[in-house]
């Protein structure tokens, strides 16, 4: 589902299929992926905030970029947050979304979702995140997955949450089609070819995720 290219990217096949469209998940063995001064970033701040992209640069405090026009690619920023890249077949419009636990609980995801057009014309990419064997939290963060995973009776205690099932079901929930949500299913606490906050701590670097529509 998911390819390393020579430039050490990830990318996911159903999105290259769009001629469209140019994406990536980089590592931190490509440091220079999504550098440059017509990209949209934002300085994240672990909400739902979505901001349409209508400049180059940091366009402020959010965690999801919306961009419609040809040439103006998004991206975010993660280090065990989910990056997510998402893409409306029908209308052409693309979106890069930064899905900590905090915007996974504000339900990030679904709202970018019905911002970008029909559910069932959505493309959904999730990248490299921390994976469901190293995101062990206590119970003050497991109890707010509660409507996320009713048939968990262990959330009262200190334990593990799966962050990418969280925001698929978010997706499915919002009406996007589960053959339409492509995941990486790589951890980058166990991956060393990822920067990890909760392995590394302040030494972790930063890795970016860049969707743009081409024309």
């Amino acid at each position: 589902m998911f390819i390393l290219d020579s430039d050490n990217v990830y990318r996911a096949r159903p999105l290259m299929a769009f001629d469209w469209l140019e994406h990536g998940f980089g590592t931190r063995h490509s440091p220079e992926f999504g550098i440059g001064a017509e990209i949209s970033t934002l300085k994240q701040i672990h909400s739902a905030v979505c901001i349409p992209a209508s400049a180059g640069g940091c366009l402020g405090e959010g965690d999801a970029l919306v961009a419609s026009a040809p040439g103006r690619p998004v991206s975010v920023r993660t280090a065990d947050c989910l990056p997510i890249l998402m893409a409306d077949g029908r209308q052409r419009t693309v979106a890069a979304v930064h899905a900590g636990w905090r915007g996974t609980i504000q339900g990030i995801v679904a709202k970018v979702a019905r911002m970008l057009g029909r559910a069932e014309d959505l493309h959904v990419a999730i990248g490299p995140g921390i994976g469901h064997c190293c995101f062990e939290v206590g119970p003050e963060v497991a109890g707010q997955f509660a409507d996320l995973f009713p048939e968990r009776c262990d959330l009262r205690a200190r334990t593990s949450i799966d962050l990418l099932e969280a925001n698929r079901r978010q997706l499915i929930q919002a009406g996007v089609p589960g053959r339409q949500i492509y995941q990486a299913g790589l951890c980058t606490v166990c991956g060393e070819a990822f920067h990890s906050f909760r392995r590394d701590r302040e030494r972790a670097g930063r890795m970016v995720s860049m969707i743009s529509r081409l024309e």
